[in-house]
């Protein structure tokens, strides 16, 4: 089955890519002219919240997915999808949900905000490293000889410019800023759905014949991402909102971005494209399940 799969490419052209990478920055954009400069100065007045979102999502979240990885032992190509996502920032909407699920909005942001900037390191970095510890995804890696250096600026292309572009727009022009939010949010909803399916145009039957395989994988992952926020929290004793929040952040994954770096450096390598796409299409529902229980529940109360 591992060869089987492995072998599979996504059919994906360069103008498809180019699409992806402007769609991809468009949404990075739109959530980077929702954060301000005092939505970083208010983490650095927080530093508990701080420590426990980034080690929750850039240290815990990665090493979780590897130990499940290790009891579950998927196809190479399966595990180093899963490893890309782990290793990708928190997604453009879970601020969104966030607030759906009436958690602390301002440190959504605010952590969307400063893992954004972090992860143009912590990206490329998680990735190699823990792709290195496990030796099928190891030897994988090693036949696409990837560059990080190419992929750390193929990752401050499509986030860091349009994050300094829109905090930059914000500062410069708020009112219009604040307008051009309003249609911006709900429109990255629609292109970050609109990535999946172009990249899947031409490759509905792959998709539909081998998403069995990651199907259960990416349901467990997901919810393994969303527990683990949630207890990082339990441990360092904050509050019920906040505890909610770092589990959106930390279960919501920006698979735009994986997708994007599936495609840009592993040729649209068969499970780690499938893997990839469902997680994307995925913790959106997930997310929004959990979102408005989590808002009722409040209410109720």
């Amino acid at each position: 089955m591992n060869e089987h799969l492995d072998a599979i490419r996504i059919n994906f052209n360069e103008d498809g890519l180019w699409v992806l990478n402007i769609a991809l920055a468009v949404i990075m954009f739109g959530v980077a002219i929702g954060i301000t400069l005092d939505d970083f100065k208010r983490l650095v007045q927080n530093p508990k919240i701080v420590l426990t979102g980034v080690v929750s999502q850039f240290i815990l979240f990665p090493a979780v997915t590897f130990l499940f990885i290790k009891v579950i032992d998927p196809a190479p190509s399966i595990a180093l999808g899963m490893l890309l996502v782990a290793a990708c920032p928190g997604g453009n909407i879970s601020n969104f949900m966030t607030q759906m699920a009436k958690g602390n909005a301002a440190l959504s942001v605010s952590l969307t905000a400063f893992a954004t900037v972090i992860c143009l390191v912590m990206t490329p970095l998680n990735f190699q490293f823990w792709s290195n510890l496990h030796e099928p995804t190891s030897l994988l890696l090693q036949k696409v000889e990837l560059d990080p250096w190419k992929l750390i600026k193929l990752v401050i292309l499509i986030l860091g410019i349009p994050l300094t572009l829109g905090i930059t727009f914000r500062r410069l022009k708020e009112n219009l800023a604040l307008k051009v939010m309003k249609y911006l949010k709900p429109f990255s909803v629609i292109v970050f759905i609109a990535l999946i399916i172009i990249a899947f145009s031409n490759n509905i039957d792959i998709f539909l014949d081998h998403i069995h395989y990651v199907f259960f994988i990416v349901l467990a992952h997901n919810i393994l991402g969303l527990v683990q926020g949630y207890f990082a929290g339990q441990v360092m004793k904050l509050s019920f909102e906040n505890k909610k929040t770092l589990a959106i952040e930390t279960g919501i994954q920006n698979a735009g971005l994986g997708l994007v770096l599936v495609f840009a450096f592993f040729d649209g390598l068969g499970g780690m494209a499938l893997l990839v796409a469902f997680w994307g299409i995925w913790d959106i529902l997930s997310g929004l399940l959990i979102a408005t229980y989590w808002g009722r529940k409040k209410t109720n109360k």
